[in-house]
Formats: structure tokens, C-alpha cells, sequence
């Protein structure tokens, strides 16, 4: 009894410990707004990895004697758009999706089957012998099946993000073009909103005034979340999050 008992005890205790970590910050937070986060270099989070694409082989500027303009610059004297490790771009997010999906599916099918053996060599005077007096060798089988299936499926989506944040170039690829780490963090009152951006923009891509528009992001990871008494009251407990995958029905 004590073995059962630790068997289902041990997993519960661990669960309720794990989900205590999460919650201490959380405690530490009650009375006040949330903390935000300290600014840091995106290159030492420990998540941060370097990214390797696929690259062509780089192909050396020409050297022009003589000449005042610098390979690869798009202005006379200099180019003040973000080029190196360091710089600042400013990421412009204005994503307007908009999706309407309708399926409607409708399949019916009836089929009725019967087998006999009339006479087979005289053989058929026998099966009632064998099979019993009220058997009839001419409807010795019969089958019938029928199955209707009706689907209807609606999908409605809208989702509406304006936002203008600074991002930092953290990585130049060998091909020339840069890859982005920008995030932002709002509080008002006791809600804190946090937008991330990264990708990799071609430097071609940046307009005259710093900036890059985010569908001109690949390998464009934007995520638009946040924490605090609205986020608590909107997010299901651990428990309910529990059981809702445990639970088979």
C-alpha cells in the first residue's frame, strides 16, 4: 500500500515543485508591476546561437584607382544606414492578416449483398440435412451495410500588430546579409508587454532612413506577449492545464 502510495505521490510532489519555481516570481511581484528586464547583449543570452545558411562564395570588390567612391556604398561620402555588428535598425511590424476558411464534406453510401446456391450437383438437398429443416440453399447469405458521414468546419481569422521597435545587428553573414535581434518591453500600470523580432534582412532591403520593413525578414520570429495581473486572469491554472491533457474525455 505505502509502495502504491509513493508511486503517485512522487510524481505529484514533483509536479507541484516545479510549478512552485515558476510561481515565486510571480509572489515576489504581488503589490507591485512586474520587473522589467534589465538591457542586455542579445549575443550572451545563453539561447542565443550563431546563425550558419547555405552561403555563395564571396566575391572581392574591384579596386577602382583613383576613384572617391567606395565600393558597395550607396552614398558619396557615407552611408549612414546599419551595415556592421553593433548598429542600430529600426524593425517597422505591421502585420494585417486576415483568413476565412470554409469546408463542407458529405458522403453516403449504402450497399445490400446475397449469396445462394440453387443447385450445385444435386449438393443442395444435403445442407438441410447438415445446416437444419428451415435452411434455403438459394438465400444462403445476405449482407447490407449503409453509412452517411456529414462535416462542416469554419475558420475565422483576424489579427491586427502595428509596432516600430530598434533592433541591433548581431551577425554578418559572409554573403553580406545581417541578422536582426530587436525587443521591446512595455509596462502600463501592472501589465508588461514584450515584442521580439529576429531575422536575417539584406542590407539592400534598409531605406534611407534606417529602416526594414518585416516582410523583408527571413527566418522572421515575431512574438508579441507580455505578463501580469491581465495575462494571470486570462491564463488557466496549472491544474486545469494539467488535466486538460491528461484527461481523455
Amino acid at each position: 500500500m505505502m509502495r502504491t502510495f509513493a508511486r503517485f505521490a512522487v510524481p505529484a510532489v514533483s509536479a507541484l515543485l516545479l510549478a512552485g519555481c515558476g510561481n515565486l516570481s510571480r509572489l515576489a511581484e504581488v503589490g507591485r508591476p512586474p520587473e522589467m528586464t534589465p538591457t542586455t547583449d542579445p549575443t550572451r543570452d545563453p539561447n542565443w546561437r550563431p546563425l550558419s545558411m547555405p552561403m555563395p562564395s564571396r566575391i572581392a570588390a574591384p579596386e577602382e584607382a583613383n576613384s572617391l567612391w567606395r565600393p558597395g556604398s550607396r552614398a558619396f561620402f557615407k552611408d549612414q544606414r546599419a551595415a556592421q555588428v553593433g548598429d542600430i535598425v529600426t524593425i517597422l511590424v505591421n502585420i494585417a492578416d486576415t483568413a476565412a476558411l470554409s469546408n463542407v464534406s458529405i458522403a453516403t453510401r449504402k450497399g445490400t449483398e446475397a449469396m445462394g446456391i440453387p443447385n450445385l450437383f444435386n449438393l443442395e438437398t444435403a445442407l438441410p440435412t447438415i445446416l437444419g429443416k428451415n435452411i434455403n440453399p438459394s438465400t444462403l447469405v445476405s449482407g447490407s451495410s449503409e453509412n452517411s458521414t456529414n462535416g462542416n468546419g469554419t475558420i475565422t481569422r483576424n489579427e491586427t500588430v502595428t509596432v516600430r521597435l530598434a533592433g541591433v545587428i548581431t551577425q554578418v553573414l559572409p554573403n553580406g546579409n545581417l541578422v536582426v535581434s530587436a525587443r521591446q518591453e512595455v509596462r502600463v500600470n501592472s501589465e508588461l508587454r514584450d515584442l521580439q523580432v529576429t531575422g536575417v534582412i539584406r542590407s539592400q532591403d534598409i531605406a534611407s532612413d534606417n529602416t526594414v520593413l518585416h516582410d523583408r525578414l527571413a527566418e522572421a520570429r515575431i512574438t508579441y506577449g507580455g505578463r501580469g495581473q491581465l495575462t494571470d486572469v486570462q491564463t488557466p491554472r496549472y491544474g486545469q492545464q494539467l488535466l486538460d491533457i491528461l484527461l481523455p474525455f
